[in-house]
């Protein structure tokens, strides 16, 4: 059922019970005035009456008949079309409409009382009627009928009846068009987006402002639930995109690895009697090759962690802290390597913290293995400070130095390409690409530079402090670093 057809009989079903609860309040109006009106008038006439019964109670005593139907005469002229009746000493004169002479009348109450009288109902008033004279008194009655007010509120109860019966059609009309007026913008809303399917087209709403809160809000729910759905179907091709490299990546660089593993593995179960020399090389081998296929595995999986984080893995982050902790894990794995560090505590990020510690191992790691002397001598430099003069953005800035032979300015845009490594690396080629992969989530800049001196090679990072009175930007929306070959970062 329509909206317009539900207003329509709502207000068609409402309006005359308001109508019947308004007449039914102005039918005891009516009548309360008309109550009001009958007891004044009652009240007026009683002064002229009473004057007229006082004179014929004294006609009476004086026994002077033809003064005494002077004086009758005199009453009910008095008393025109209102019922009367006069007690006295002589006994009861009546005339005029007014209940039977059976009834029990109510004693003097000095105002107007209603009486029943064979389905009829008077009003009627007591007057106590003196003569001046002792034991010449008597009571008076006035009566005026009620027939003629109740015919008045009769009329006005069946025009009551009539407006509500008549205000049922008539406002349901008018309800239904002024809902159907009301309600158009609401059906072209629902007209345009009644085509709109996410799963087969692209085509989204386009709204234009109506100035009706209801509508435009509407508009804007949809449009944001569209716009959501977009961004998580977005985000569902990206898992899936990066599954699927996961995947792809892992059958590809396992296969040289296993194959190699399944020759050493041929070589130990064909020759029994084997040179232990020649043996213990060939564990070596399995050994580093299954090294370095948990070590893919490994990268690969951050990798794919990276291209899948949501924002709301993001907090704030003490760099210093998180670097103190990585070069304390270093020297301890690394006894021989000499690992310096300095930075203040307080250099705060936003960011996400295990991404960034991936990122503070790799690069330690890629220096400590690519950036020995010439001598062999393993020197790793860790730098944090802040930068809040370049620029408009204060930022933290992060530098790893070695004492390697550097790198190339033609190959410092290369060195971060997914699977790119020198012939002696023992790496999988993935810990730089997890770099600039963490660089690029975190809005981060990446320089690759020559050491302190033009000797080794200098890796600096600057990332935005993070700033409590501002709206933290969120991470990029598509991320493919591990389906794409060529990003750099």
């Amino acid at each position: 059922m329509r909206l317009s057809t539900r207003i329509a009989i709502m207000v068609g079903a409402v309006v005359p019970l308001l109508v019947v609860a308004a007449g039914w309040v102005l039918v005891g109006l009516v009548g309360r005035d008309l109550h009001a009106q009958a007891d004044r008038r009652l009240g007026e006439r009683a002064q002229g009456v009473a004057s007229a019964a006082r004179g014929l109670l004294r006609a009476a005593s004086n026994d002077r008949p033809r003064a005494e139907q002077a004086r009758q005469r005199k009453l009910f002229t008095a008393a025109l079309d209102i019922g009367i009746r006069l007690t006295g000493p002589d006994g009861t004169v009546m005339d005029g409409p007014q209940p039977d002479a059976s009834v029990r009348l109510p004693a003097g109450t000095g105002h107007p009382v209603t009486v029943h009288s064979r389905g009829q109902t008077w009003r009627a008033l007591t007057v106590p009627v003196t003569t001046g004279r002792p034991g010449v008194t008597g009571t008076l009655w006035l009566f005026s009928p009620e027939s003629a007010r109740q015919a008045q509120i009769q009329l006005v109860r069946g025009r009551v009846i009539t407006v509500a019966l008549l205000a049922a059609p008539l406002s349901a009309a008018l309800a239904w068009a002024l809902a159907a007026g009301a309600s158009r913008p609401l059906r072209r809303l629902q007209q345009r987006t009644s085509g709109l399917d996410p799963h087969t087209s692209a085509a989204r709403l386009e709204h234009t402002p109506t100035r009706i809160t209801e509508v435009d809000d509407l508009a804007h729910t949809l449009q944001t639930f569209l716009a959501r759905y977009d961004e998580q179907a977005a985000r569902t091709a990206e898992a899936l995109a990066t599954a699927r490299s996961f995947a792809a990546a892992a059958s590809h660089e396992l296969r040289t690895p296993l194959m190699s593993m399944q020759t050493n593995l041929d070589i130990l179960d064909a020759f029994h009697d084997l040179d232990p020399a020649d043996r213990a090389e060939t564990v070596d081998d399995l050994r580093r090759g299954h090294a370095r296929l948990l070590g893919l595995l490994v990268m690969l999986r951050a990798l794919a962690q990276g291209d899948l984080v949501e924002a709301d893995a993001f907090a704030s982050v003490d760099l210093a802290d998180l670097a103190d902790a990585a070069v304390s894990d270093l020297r301890r794995t690394h006894p021989e390597a000499e690992v310096l560090f300095e930075g203040a505590p307080g250099l705060t990020v936003h960011g996400w913290q295990p991404g960034l510690r991936s990122m503070l191992d790799n690069l330690l790691t890629n220096s400590l293995t690519h950036g020995r002397s010439a001598d062999g001598r393993a020197q790793v430099a860790v730098r944090l400070r802040a930068d809040r003069d370049s620029g408009t953005t204060p930022t933290v800035v992060l530098t790893v130095d070695d004492q390697g032979p550097g790198v190339p300015p033609e190959q410092r845009q290369t060195v971060f390409r997914r699977f790119h490594r020198r012939a002696d690396s023992p790496g999988a080629g993935l810990g730089l690409t997890l770099v600039a992969q963490q660089v690029d989530l975190h809005r981060a800049q990446l320089r690759v530079l020559d050491g302190p001196g033009g000797m080794g090679t200098r890796f600096e990072i600057a990332f935005p402090i993070a700033q409590p009175d501002r709206t933290t930007v969120g991470v990029p929306q598509h991320r493919d670093w591990l389906s794409d070959t060529d990003r750099r970062g």
